[in-house]
């Protein structure tokens, strides 16, 4: 890794973890009201039946989108992490969590759900610039997993507060890799695809 790179994602996660720990209850439920209304768009745009979504355990100021599992009838999916072999989804049933590598916890028992069975992955970060590159925790878990197989090509969204998208590109590295937008307390703004 540029060392470069690394010393301004390091300031930038810093700058960005204050913003986002600042954010209010209130602020959060907004945002949580824009994922509800997102998340019918989007599975009437992507056509998806019988299909999980991917969404994730909140940490320490991000927002808690774990409703989706009591009130879709999608199926839904949680990571679990592991130092070796980077992220994996499981089905998120009613049996116990476990805790992962990172000590989040995770339906590890679960068998992994492979890219095809994923209609939308609904991703945490500190920051997502308006080019969709997102700021992560720099373990590079979502990059690494979102470069294998069929990854890519499922919709990835950010879950985000407004003042944590930076209007100014974030450093990235060779190996990072744009998501399809973000949800705020704004609402849904999708990337379109350049390629």
């Amino acid at each position: 890794m540029n060392k470069s790179i690394k010393s301004k994602k390091e300031v930038k996660r810093k700058e960005y973890n204050l913003i986002r720990c600042s954010n209010s209850p209130l602020l959060h439920e907004k945002i949580r009201s824009n994922v509800k209304s997102a998340l019918q768009l989007l599975l009437k745009k992507y056509h998806v039946e019988d299909k999980y979504i991917g969404i994730y355990w909140p940490l320490k100021g991000e927002v808690d989108i774990r409703f989706i599992k009591e009130t879709t009838n999608q199926k839904t999916a949680l990571p679990s992490s592991s130092k070796n072999q980077g992220i994996n989804y499981h089905h998120w049933s009613n049996n116990q969590l476990k805790l992962d590598s990172n000590r989040i916890p995770s339906p590890i028992g679960e068998k992994a759900i492979k890219p095809i069975d994923i209609s939308i992955l609904f991703v945490p970060a500190l920051a997502i610039d308006q080019d969709g590159y997102r700021l992560g925790y720099g373990g590079g878990y979502f990059d690494r997993l979102r470069q294998k197989d069929m990854w890519i090509s499922i919709p990835s969204f950010v879950v985000i507060s407004n003042n944590c998208i930076s209007k100014k590109p974030l450093p990235r590295d060779k190996w990072d890799l744009p998501f399809s937008g973000w949800i705020s307390e704004k609402g849904l703004h999708q990337i379109e695809a350049t390629k």
